[in-house]
Order: structure tokens, then C-alpha cells, then sequence
């Protein structure tokens, strides 16, 4: 590659797309815990 070829840099979008992730992550714990919390009503019968 000749020295006057323009490089391309690739910019990072990465960092946007972890935070959504961990965001998403976060929002499906706590519909998972929701979920458990509407299931555990205690009791030995589960009701």
C-alpha cells in the first residue's frame, strides 16, 4: 500500500451498543423477577 493511500478508520459504535445491551439486560432481569415475584406467593400449596 502506497504512503498516500487514506486510511479508513473504523469509529467505534461499540460503546452505544454495550450500553443498550446492558440496558436490555437489566430490563429483562427485572421482568424475570417480576414474572418469579407473581409466581411465589409462598405456602406449601402455592396458592
Amino acid at each position: 500500500m502506497a504512503d498516500t493511500t487514506a486510511r479508513r478508520t473504523r469509529r467505534s459504535v461499540r460503546r452505544a451498543d454495550s450500553t443498550q445491551r446492558a440496558a436490555d439486560r437489566v430490563n429483562a432481569a427485572a421482568a424475570l423477577q417480576r414474572a418469579l415475584d407473581r409466581r411465589d406467593n409462598g405456602g406449601v400449596t402455592g396458592h
